[in-house]
């Protein structure tokens, strides 16, 4: 994975990616060569400084996340994680919000946070003595903050600012999708701009670490106004449709096959990575080629699918009237590729994630 779990905060997962420690040495770097270096700024505490202003940097915004994910929860939006990385943080929500009003409001209390959290530095800077170690860091803190604030601002989706300015737009046209592709439109060019503005600055200025950096944050902005902009899309087009329409047939097997026979005679010659297992009908869980790979080669012919597979107590089920994109909403927030579709007791069939997202691609190159 590209992440680790470092606990709950209000009952929601907090993650960090790999790229967030990158960042974290960074910032404690500059922060040290910020500094001043007489006395009593020794090496020590410059470093010392330095790090404990990285940790409130990265508390503020997962502060800044929370308030997103905070308003989110209290709108019936379930959050699925936060997670930190190189450009700040984001909260993972399992769902659009239904009215431009909510939209609105989950967006704008993220950077009003990091305005609240750059005045409370503020406010400790103007208290403390110059003479104080405090003093230079929480001015930098305030600054950093103010900054993130009104980066975060910028009105180009999937930024705060976009995600309000999409919901302006949606309240005036009464068009979600139409308000998402003139919000993710603005974000790409802002991206551009990144982009173009990074590539002046690196062969005009001569500041090449400047320049790289604002060519790589518009890279990012344009990537993820993309991404976005696709995932909305996948969501939209399921609207109307119910389990049955996106079901894909499911292979079934029996709970007493050995993982040789089940690699010779049903993963190699089909190629399917996931399959129901039944016995004479009955549900009995799921296996996939997942579970099989955990397994060591050499115990292939004495390990049962049953012994392997996610029992049927673990699994999210669905039905085939269920509504479409909540059972999306559901695979996302619990983090799951496959579900099985049973009517009554019967299995018929289950809804791939990959193979979802595959047809959807197809109906959107198709324009139907």
């Amino acid at each position: 994975m590209n992440s680790i779990s470092i606990g709950k905060i209000l009952g929601i997962p907090l993650r960090l990616h790999y790229t967030w420690f990158i960042i974290f040495v960074l910032i404690t770097a500059s922060l040290v060569a910020y500094l001043p270096t007489p006395e009593p700024y020794v090496l020590w505490l410059r470093i010392a400084l330095g790090v404990v202003a990285s940790l409130l940097f990265f508390i503020s915004i997962v502060i800044h996340e929370l308030a997103h994910s905070f308003v989110a929860v209290k709108n019936n939006i379930p959050v699925k994680n936060i997670t930190l990385f190189v450009f700040g943080g984001v909260s993972q929500l399992t769902k659009e919000a239904s009215r431009p009003t909510t939209e609105m409001l989950v967006a704008i209390v993220g950077p009003l946070a990091s305005i609240l959290i750059a005045g409370i530095f503020h406010g400790v800077y103007l208290l403390l003595d110059a003479s104080e170690p405090f003093f230079i860091i929480a001015q930098w803190l305030a600054y950093i903050n103010a900054i993130m604030a009104l980066f975060n601002l910028i009105p180009g989706f999937p930024l705060d600012g976009g995600r309000v300015f999409r919901a302006i737009i949606w309240l005036s046209t009464g068009n979600y999708m139409r308000a998402t592709h003139i919000a993710t439109l603005l974000g790409r060019i802002i991206g551009y701009i990144f982009i173009g503005g990074g590539i002046i600055v690196m062969f005009v200025t001569q500041q090449w670490i400047t320049g790289l950096w604002l060519a790589f944050i518009g890279w990012f902005l344009e990537t993820a106004a993309t991404i976005s902009y696709r995932q909305t899309s996948f969501r939209n087009a399921l609207n109307g449709f119910t389990v049955k329409d996106i079901i894909t047939p499911s292979p079934v097997v029996s709970p007493e096959l050995s993982l040789s026979q089940l690699i010779q005679n049903h993963i190699l010659p089909t190629g399917h990575q996931s399959f129901t297992v039944a016995d004479e009908g009955r549900l009995e869980g799921v296996v996939t080629l997942n579970n099989v790979k955990k397994v060591p080669q050499k115990r292939w012919d004495t390990t049962r699918v049953k012994e392997i597979m996610t029992p049927n107590s673990k699994l999210t089920l669905a039905h085939p009237e269920q509504d479409a994109v909540s059972l999306l909403e559901q695979m996302d927030e619990k983090n799951i590729d496959e579900v099985p579709v049973l009517d009554g007791d019967r299995v018929v069939g289950m809804v791939i994630r990959g193979s979802l997202i595959y047809r959807l691609q197809i109906r959107s190159e198709l324009k139907i």
